[in-house]
């Protein structure tokens, strides 16, 4: 069975919503490790008011039991804690009042889906569209990340985010190895590991903040341990790279991803981007070095996986673009909602979780089993195989 997942909820309903379906039986679950994760989304500096108020953790409804997955949908649950703020105007059943009482939208802010989606749902309150479409939902996508990350952990794969860049200050190269990298950005308040390039950040930020703008940024995942052979070359839709890519591009206000060297690879020479195979007995097959960032012919070739993507800065700012009145045709400046003015650390998290989740749905597709053990026999039997290769 191919590992799958839907998520249901708004940005201030009562819960944001999971189901996962796929996961093998056996599965233990670090249910603290799981939260973990959750509160790493939510730090951050620049980010807003909402992170004050939302303390989330995961529910675990269905698929576990005494600490192990079953085989079964496993549901995952992230309460919003704002709901009670919001109960009468998000409630499910049919209310009266004026568009006031209802906190009706009827001026799409630029850049967000408002006007897209009222347009292509034929809806005159743009609430309907803004509650599903915010950033809040990644909240969840981070609690199905950290299931797979707990499995791709088991299996020795393991994951790292840190920010490359926001705005105009960049961050210089690190040679750190992939666990004192994780250790060291945990720490900063922007997730950089060059506490010089924090301090330039947070001022940064702070400017962008009085100035009523916001920012985006770069950010990049790096994963380690995965075996040679996940994805395919034989259909466009089974190249891991292209599946990672969608994957990335899918995160609230992405708007590029790189594998490797990405975007560089088209101003240099051949030589300078392709990586040379190489043998050792002790380490079998490798590339001497790594700028198409762990990936060939849309299979990954045993070195680290390198994805970077680049977030927009958030649209919704508190000095308002203009925008039109749905109602009236007349020009006016856009709604504010709460936002942050910037988000880039949060983006590094939730990065590291929709690339451990593609990682993960390919592995189990390579390696597939209805058991944590069929799965490490079939791992076994694949490593002995290369082994003699």
């Amino acid at each position: 069975m191919s590992l799958r997942y839907l998520t249901a909820g708004e940005t201030h309903g009562p819960q944001l919503t999971a189901i996962i379906e796929g996961l093998p039986s056996h599965l233990q679950l670090d249910f603290e490790a799981l939260n973990l994760e959750l509160a790493r989304r939510q730090k951050g500096y620049g980010r807003g008011r909402r992170m004050q108020i939302e303390k989330d953790t995961a529910q675990i409804a269905g698929g576990v039991r005494h600490g192990y997955t079953t085989g079964a949908p496993v549901a995952l649950i992230v309460e919003n804690n704002d709901w009670k703020h919001w109960q009468k105007i998000m409630n499910i059943e049919p209310m009266e009042g004026t568009d006031e009482e209802k906190r009706r939208v009827h001026r799409p802010r630029p850049g967000h889906a408002d006007l897209n989606g009222g347009l292509k749902y034929n809806h005159k309150d743009l609430r309907n569209v803004l509650e599903r479409s915010s950033a809040r939902e990644t909240a969840i996508r981070v609690a199905v990340g950290a299931v797979a990350k707990q499995l791709l952990e088991h299996f020795g794969i393991r994951i790292a985010g840190h920010v490359i860049r926001i705005g105009e200050i960049e961050a210089p190269p690190h040679n750190l190895p992939l666990s004192e990298l994780a250790r060291v950005t945990e720490a900063s308040s922007v997730r950089v590991a060059d506490s010089e390039t924090e301090k330039k950040m947070e001022a940064y930020i702070d400017k962008i903040k009085e100035e009523g703008d916001s920012i985006g940024g770069v950010v990049e995942c790096i994963v380690e341990g995965v075996p040679v052979g996940l994805g395919s070359h034989v259909q466009y839709d089974r190249k891991l790279d292209g599946r990672i890519a969608q994957a990335v591009m899918s995160i609230n206000a992405f708007k590029g991803v790189e594998i490797g060297i990405g975007f560089e690879a088209g101003t240099i020479p051949g030589s300078q981007v392709h990586d040379e195979i190489v043998y050792t007995k002790e380490r079998g097959y490798h590339r001497a070095t790594n700028r198409l960032g762990g990936f060939e012919g849309g299979m990954t070739n045993g070195m680290p996986l390198v994805v970077r993507g680049v977030m927009k800065p958030i649209p919704t700012l508190y000095k308002p673009l203009q925008s039109v009145d749905i109602d009236r045709k007349e020009i006016f400046a856009a709604q504010v909602e709460r936002s942050d003015a910037c988000a880039v650390p949060a983006a590094s998290v939730v990065l590291e979780h929709v690339v451990a989740w593609e990682v993960a749905k390919a592995f189990l597709e390579k390696f597939g089993g209805d058991s944590m053990q069929e799965i490490e026999r079939n791992v076994q039997g694949y490593l002995a195989q290369l082994e003699e290769y």
